[in-house]
């Protein structure tokens, strides 16, 4: 009955959000090293909807939940409080929808899944600008806001930003109360980090680190894609991806991720 089961709660529901739980869990997964980190988001999202769907029962068909959880409960894994101040707890955030306030939501999220009060550290991945211009300071400063106000309620230890060149990094550092803590640069597009950031960050103290996420790691068609293939039949073109959080728990004093792991909310858009 499983996917019948799952396609009727998702016609009815108005929010998908859905937890893979600790990914070093997922014997399957293990055993598999994907080409790229979009493979893998894809990958997690279609084993996630397939082993939550085969679990829902018929007489779920009949209830109407206006926020769906997809999680998968043996990969669920909180932290244990004794061992927090052991493990650094990490995310990087990946806006799809252009709303700053889904940032809130993903780390109340995050912070619940993994049983914890606050996050270490959180980098911001702002949607791609529309139209193709670049990325400026305004664009930027409404989530920036978010999480300074995240910040300010301790929700979030440091905060740091993903792709910004040395101009739009100190245009962000000049006026920002909480200044980023970090930068990453996409070793795809510069095999050498560029000389006037560098000098910038050493001067103020930023961390720069190196990642190979694409621009989008989660495109909204590529979603709907995934959704159809698990759960068949479903309006899959109605959910729109607002976000993605990446996390990770590495244990501090030997440097290794005990947990790993992606949250993901999308919404329905019945129109």
């Amino acid at each position: 009955m499983g996917t019948d089961g799952a396609r009727g709660l998702l016609e009815r529901a108005a929010t998908l959000t859905l937890q893979t739980g600790n990914l070093l869990n997922w014997g399957c997964l293990r055993k598999k090293c994907p080409a790229t980190p979009g493979e893998e988001v894809r990958d997690c999202i279609q084993k996630t909807l397939t082993e939550w769907s085969s679990k829902i029962g018929q007489d779920l068909n009949q209830e109407i939940l206006e926020v769906l959880e997809c999680t998968v409960a043996q990969a669920i894994e909180k932290i244990n409080p004794e061992e927090r101040d052991e493990l650094k707890v990490s995310a990087k955030l990946f806006i799809v929808g252009s709303n700053s306030s889904s940032i809130r939501d993903a780390v109340d999220l995050a912070c619940s899944a993994l049983g914890v009060a606050q996050l270490d550290s959180v980098i911001i991945a702002p949607p791609p600008a529309e139209d193709g211009t670049s990325l400026s300071l305004e664009y930027l400063q409404p989530y920036w806001q978010e999480l300074e106000t995240l910040v300010q309620n301790k929700k979030i230890v440091a905060i740091g930003t993903s792709d910004l060149d040395k101009m739009l990094l100190e245009q962000l550092y000049l006026w920002a109360q909480v200044k980023p803590s970090s930068n990453q640069v996409n070793l795809a597009s510069c095999c050498v980090m560029p000389p006037d950031l560098t000098a910038f960050a050493k001067q103020f103290d930023i961390q720069l680190l190196t990642h190979n996420d694409p621009k989008e790691l989660l495109c909204e068609a590529s979603f709907q894609e995934v959704l159809q293939e698990s759960i068949q039949n479903t309006k899959a073109h109605e959910w729109i991806p607002l976000w993605l959080l990446r996390y990770s728990v590495i244990v501090k004093s030997r440097g290794i991720i005990k947990s790993k792991g992606y949250i993901i909310q999308a919404k329905r858009n019945a129109s």
